[in-house]
């Protein structure tokens, strides 16, 4: 029982090496995710999960040590915790640092157009950023007036919203469209001109030309 105890709750090296070895791995794994992009906080594709895995055992073994016991354990994660505390802390009080660890928002589609720049820098492919947009209600990334990538890894699209001007302009190229095609209908030589003629004229009534004079 003596030994059971013993191996349970007396950790396997000194206390201040336990400390050193989670405040080093806490400052790798900073430094790696800061170098890595923005991307790798966002989702991860199979790669990125692969080296995710193998990464967390590697600095698992690194925070460990010789050292198996459950106060050992307590130690390092206690460590990790309060390390992370006063870093936000930190950060919070010194804008540029937190900038430099942070990083910028990032333009990416500017008016409908990707920023082909912006996108090799980030390592983001257009059908990448295309699912981004469409999980966000967006059906093509021309309908998208701006999309940002954010500080922590996510893709904000704001939908570009047609003005009134847009929305007439869209509104009488639909009218002329059906004018057009009967018209054509009409040249062609139809069975039915009486019914077209009535399409024609509820069509031609539409427009905001003709309403005065149906008014009239």
């Amino acid at each position: 029982m003596a030994d059971l105890l013993h191996d349970l709750l007396i950790p396997g090296i000194p206390v201040i090496e336990k400390v050193v070895r989670a405040v080093l791995v806490y400052v790798f794994l900073v430094v790696i995710i800061r170098v890595g992009g923005k991307r790798q906080l966002a989702e991860l594709t199979p790669l990125d999960l692969v080296i995710a895995l193998t990464l967390s055992n590697a600095v698992q073994n690194a925070i460990i040590g010789d050292d198996n016991s459950v106060t050992g354990g307590f130690i390092g994660g206690g460590v990790l915790v309060l390390v992370n505390y006063l870093t936000v802390r930190f950060l919070f009080q010194h804008p540029r640092a937190n900038q430099l660890v942070q990083g910028e928002p990032l333009v990416l589609i500017e008016k409908g157009r990707p920023i082909v720049e912006n996108l090799k820098k980030e390592l983001i492919t257009e059908d990448e950023l295309l699912i981004a947009c469409r999980e966000q209600g967006a059906e093509r990334i021309e309908d998208v007036e701006k999309a940002i990538l954010e500080p922590d890894g996510k893709i904000s699209v704001f939908v570009h919203e047609p003005t009134p001007e847009e929305l007439a302009i869209g509104t009488l190229g639909d009218r002329l469209d059906t004018i057009e095609a009967l018209l054509r209908g009409h040249a062609q030589g139809g069975t039915a001109h009486n019914t077209e003629d009535q399409a024609l004229a509820g069509a031609m009534a539409g427009e905001p030309g003709h309403r005065g004079s149906a008014a009239d």
